[in-house]
């Protein structure tokens, strides 16, 4: 069947859809008005709740299946990826309408060779996220007792609470509301071997 005019060109093909996905993901980590830049990241608490946020994608990368972020060390998604490592993050894109899910097993570097290389790439102004005080979520009585830990003209000052989360992609789950009509696939690699197939949406 020949698909509609204003169906995109992966419309009808899962090798097209999922390079299509990996480029939004690429295009998201430069691209700050892109909603791929602000994926949310489902972990789950020591008390079995799901808990999401907002992160910042730093990385993408198709080969490997690899997406990354950072974080502070003493936020409770370090301890939750501690110990339950497999994550979720959820992207939703308007026009087109795109929404993917992806399955992953989430590694933490804290004082490691990928996290020495990720912060050398950080610009003062974004270090200085990490020299909260007291540390992330702490109650405080009023919005100005929170400050910045003393960085005594140290550039790294910091680097003791900077963390690189590394997600492995074990599934991806693609959905496109299109007028052309909607589309749903799912990719996973079993064994490291790739198995996509539609379904319905």
């Amino acid at each position: 069947m020949t698909p509609p005019q204003d169906a995109p060109p992966y419309h009808d093909d899962l090798d097209a859809t999922l390079a299509e996905a990996w480029r939004l993901l690429r295009e998201g980590v430069d691209d700050a008005g892109s909603a791929f830049h602000t994926p949310a990241v489902a972990t789950v608490t020591a008390d079995g709740l799901p808990a999401v946020r907002t992160v910042i994608l730093r990385g993408a990368d198709p080969a490997a299946r690899v997406l990354r972020f950072y974080t502070d060390g003493r936020a409770a998604k370090v301890a939750e990826i501690a110990a339950r490592p497999r994550i979720v993050l959820h992207v939703y894109q308007p026009g087109p309408e795109i929404q993917l899910r992806l399955d992953c097993l989430a590694t933490v570097h804290g004082h490691d060779a990928p996290a020495d290389a990720a912060w050398q790439a950080v610009p003062q102004g974004g270090r200085d996220n990490y020299r909260a005080d007291p540390a992330p979520a702490t109650p405080i009585p009023d919005p100005h007792a929170a400050g910045l830990l003393p960085a005594d003209e140290n550039p790294d000052a910091g680097r003791a609470f900077f963390r690189v989360v590394e997600a492995q992609v074990l599934a991806l789950e693609w959905l496109l509301l299109a007028k052309a009509g909607q589309r749903r696939a799912r990719f996973s690699w079993p064994e490291g071997r790739l198995e996509g197939t539609w379904l319905v949406p």
